[in-house]
């Protein structure tokens, strides 16, 4: 059997000020089609300014959406190549 490497890119930006940080994650797939998400963080006025955790946090959670994107995409390929209705995929 003959496997075929694929690499899919994804992109994560970033914009924040001194309370947040908004994450925007996108993914090209091979067919062309692109896939977005977005996550978001707040830094509470007590908490020393660290932009790296914001980061991190706005990120992950950018991340997380995209992940929960690409599995209900699969599910519904999987549901309309086999014409019926299957058990939604869970992380």
């Amino acid at each position: 059997m003959t496997h075929t490497a694929i690499g899919w890119h994804v992109e994560l930006e970033f914009q924040e000020d001194d309370q947040r940080t908004r994450a925007a994650a996108l993914v090209r797939l091979p067919d062309g089609q692109e896939v977005r998400a977005h996550g978001y963080a707040s830094r509470h006025h007590t908490d020393s300014n660290q932009p790296r955790v914001g980061e991190e946090v706005a990120g992950a959670r950018a991340l997380n959406e995209l992940a929960m994107k690409l599995l209900t995409k699969a599910h519904d390929e999987i549901d309309e190549a086999s014409g019926r209705t299957s058990h939604p995929i869970a992380i």
